[in-house]
Formats: C-alpha cells, structure tokens, sequence
C-alpha cells in the first residue's frame, strides 16, 4: 500500500521536497547575533602630578546588531551595528553602521574587503578599533595576514581629526590549542596629524613605523599566559607599549551559565605607539597593574569587573580606573 501511494503521488512528493530545500536553504540566509551592553567607568587621574586626582564617572550602554548575509559557498557579508546611550542624562542615539565587510573563506586562504575590524596579533596593544580596506590571509595553524587601508579617525591618537591614516601591515602568527604560541607584525602609518613635538622633536615626522611580537603558552582551555611588545622606530616620546598577562577560567562571548574568568598583568601604553588599543582596564598614556573577573549567572548574561592602578608615562602623575559591565548577548 505505502509503495503504491508513493507511486501516485510521487511527483507531488518530489515538488514538496524541493519547496522545503529552498526554504532550508534561504531559512538562514541572513543570521542575527549582537548584545546589549551596559558599562559603567571611573577614572581617578592626575597626569601632571600636582596631588590632587580628577575624577570622571561614564555610564553608558550600546545596542549592537552583528548580521551575517549567506551569499554562496564561500562569501558571506558582515556588518556591525550599533546605537550608544547615556544613562546619567537619559539621552540615546541612532542606529548607525560601524562596520561592513564582505569575506570569502577558502581552503587555505581568507580574503576581507570593506570596513572591518582592526585588531592585530598582539592583542589589541596597538589597536582595538576599524580600518577601511583589505585584509588577506594565507594559512590555518600557521598564517601571515596582509592589510592595507585607512585607519578610522581616531586610529593615530596625536591629534583626533576628522581625515583617517593610511596603513598597511604584516601579520606572521603560529597558534596551538595547547602549549606555545607567538607571532610577529609590522605597520606602517602616513598622516599629517602625527607633526607635533609630542610624537618627534622636531614635529614635522608624519609617518608611523611599528613592529611588534608576542607569544604565550596555554596549558589547557582554561589557563593561558602571554605576552606583546610593540615600537614605533619614528617616535621619540612613548616610542614603545607591552603588556603581559595571565588568564585563567572559560567565561568568553555568549557563555554558558557558571563560566567564569579571572585575569591579571601589566601594561605600558605607550601614547606613540598604542594609537588606539585596548583602554577597558587600563588608560592611554599609563602604566601600571591590572585585574579583572567575569561571570555568568545565566546562559548569555555575563557580570565584568576590571581596576588599574598606576601612572602617567609622561609626568609621572597617578591614574586609576574603575570598569564594571553588564552584557546580554543574543
């Protein structure tokens, strides 16, 4: 009986499995992550050490939508989407697009163009933040990485003006799931901000030459010891960052509930070659400790807790900051 009703209805059958293929298949065409996060800062400084510190409180949040557009076996569209807020004065802003990017991932090549993020291999010492243009990378375990582009406005610290930097760089990188890791980059800056006698003595040098190295151990998923050295051969003040630290704990991007995570270490930020790093513990500029934590008391919702304590590079004067975040992820 089954045989000969799947005999007269086969062709109904067959039509029916191509419209639910089509459906699988478009189903997930565009898929929607992002969060909210709430972030709340206090930063105690006194950069010309005249004892007395100056204390400025933040409590903002960002909406974030993160699209990902199906385009074929190979390329998919990327953007990121953000609306910024403040809750001490209630104020709130529109959505606007901080990047969008296409990316083709090969065998044993990945190729980005458009507005993307900048976040190279030392860990967010040099910069934390986007650059219009290409990125290519060749390799899996091992990869080298070229970039060109142009730096968002506010990629060369001296002076923040509207006109971006020209950039282009070079990432070598080994990385492990367990035991040593490290790599190596160079970069390459031209922009007319950096003529000031806070970068050279003689204020009139407009090109940035940074190379840097980092590496690490990881002795497991949860424990992993590294480190990042960065100098820009061009400048004369704060020519140099590092930072070096330990982590331990599985809390990451949308986690479990119970995943947690402590850290601890040092960083030197140096103004010169740090133009746009990674500031969430630590302020431009300084030097000093840091430690943080996270939690997650329920699946995709996360506690952060951050304190430096240390000085100004330049000056000597004393710098502390506070860092406490909420994060919902979706």
């Amino acid at each position: 009986a089954l045989d000969r009703l799947a005999a007269e209805f086969s062709e109904e059958l067959s039509n029916l499995g191509v419209r639910v293929s089509e459906l699988e298949k478009y189903a997930d065409k565009i898929v929607w992550n992002g969060k909210i996060e709430y972030t709340y800062t206090s930063e105690r400084t006194d950069p010309s050490d005249t004892g007395k510190k100056h204390k400025d409180n933040n409590d903002g949040y960002v909406f974030r939508f993160e699209p990902t557009a199906t385009v074929n076996d190979h390329w998919t569209l990327h953007a990121r989407i953000d609306a910024e807020g403040d809750m001490k004065d209630s104020s709130s802003g529109n959505f606007g697009m901080v990047r969008g990017w296409a990316e083709g991932d090969y065998d044993n090549f990945n190729l980005k163009v458009g507005k993307q993020e900048l976040y190279t291999n030392e860990s967010g010492l040099i910069w934390d933040t986007e650059f219009s243009g290409a990125a290519l990378t060749f390799g899996n375990k091992a990869t080298i990485s070229l970039l060109a582009g142009r730096v968002s406005a506010d990629g060369v610290a001296v002076e923040d003006e509207d006109d971006p930097s020209s950039m282009q760089g070079v990432n070598l990188q080994y990385d492990t799931e367990r035991g040593l890791y490290g790599g190596a980059g160079w970069y390459r800056v031209e922009d007319d901000d950096l003529k000031s006698t806070a970068y050279s003595k003689h204020g009139r040098e407009d090109k940035a030459n940074i190379w840097s190295v980092n590496a690490g151990y990881k002795f497991g998923e949860k424990a992993n010891l590294w480190g990042s050295y960065a100098n820009n051969t061009k400048a004369d003040y704060e020519d140099y960052a590092w930072q070096a630290e330990f982590d331990y704990g599985t809390y990451g991007d949308n986690p479990e509930k119970g995943d947690w995570g402590l850290w601890a270490g040092y960083r030197r930020m140096g103004t010169n070659t740090s133009f746009a790093g990674t500031y969430d513990d630590v302020l431009q500029g300084t030097k000093g400790w840091f430690v943080g934590g996270a939690y997650a008391p329920f699946k995709n919702i996360g506690l952060v807790a951050r304190y430096f304590n240390g000085e100004y590079i330049t000056g000597g004067g004393d710098a502390e900051k506070l860092f406490g975040r909420v994060e919902f992820f979706f």
